[in-house]
């Protein structure tokens, strides 16, 4: 067995509701920025690797999962695992995952309520001091879904970038409507972006970096 050359990241998709079609694209996006950048990715669908302690990974990241995805033993790792310090990345539906499980609505930050059809529109980036939207321009035009929220996680979260309901159709959040933020629970580090729904966002450079300061502020390799 090859010597580990660098931070793990663990990439679990698994699905119990919708299925994304963009998930192989997602995987295939933070195997290439892991490449580029110095981590180890390893990617699963398979609920029962939760139910061990997840130490050997510096970041666990939830790419389009939906539904309920963990046994109880796996909920318990997983807090056990950000509480002690580790990272938690949640990207698109992440958010509607773990309905059920209390604590995973507080790890997030928020749950997802609804969305408009996928379309152009604007994102505000209000916190450059992040190394996911350091590169990004005050209004970035995206084409994405979205996302409402159950409730607006403001003042439990650091927000980093909001929706421009002005930009598209459907907005149902209103003038404050987070999109992109990070939190602390525990000792961990907690980041959390609505974007990702299609498989072409895996392919646009400003995402791909988004991502990539995600994963690197959660995982410990990076400052904001």
């Amino acid at each position: 067995m090859a010597a580990h050359t660098g931070p793990r990241i663990l990439v679990y998709s698994r699905t119990t509701a919708y299925r994304h079609e963009s998930i192989p694209d997602g995987i295939a996006a933070v195997r290439s920025l892991g490449a580029a950048h110095g981590f180890e990715v390893h990617a699963t669908e398979d609920p029962e690797l939760f139910d061990a302690p997840l130490g050997p990974y510096a970041a666990v990241l939830f790419l389009s999962t939906s539904g309920d995805v963990l046994t109880p033993a796996g909920r318990e790792h997983l807090a056990a695992y950000v509480e002690a310090g580790g990272g938690f990345v949640g990207v698109h539906a992440a958010a509607c995952t773990e309905y059920d499980w209390p604590y995973y609505g507080e790890l997030l930050g928020a749950r997802f309520a609804r969305h408009p059809d996928h379309q152009p529109g604007k994102l505000l980036v209000e916190d450059h001091d992040h190394p996911a939207t350091r590169h990004l321009p005050v209004a970035w035009e995206f084409t994405d879904e979205w996302y409402d929220f159950r409730s607006n996680p403001r003042g439990s979260v650091r927000v980093l970038a909001s929706a421009d309901e002005s930009s598209y159709d459907g907005g149902g959040m209103g003038d404050d409507h987070p999109l992109v933020w990070c939190r602390e629970q525990g000792a961990g580090k907690v980041f959390y972006t609505a974007l990702g729904h299609a498989s072409e966002a895996y392919e646009d450079p400003d995402f791909r970096a988004h991502l990539l300061g995600g994963i690197m502020w959660a995982a410990g390799l990076a400052q904001a």
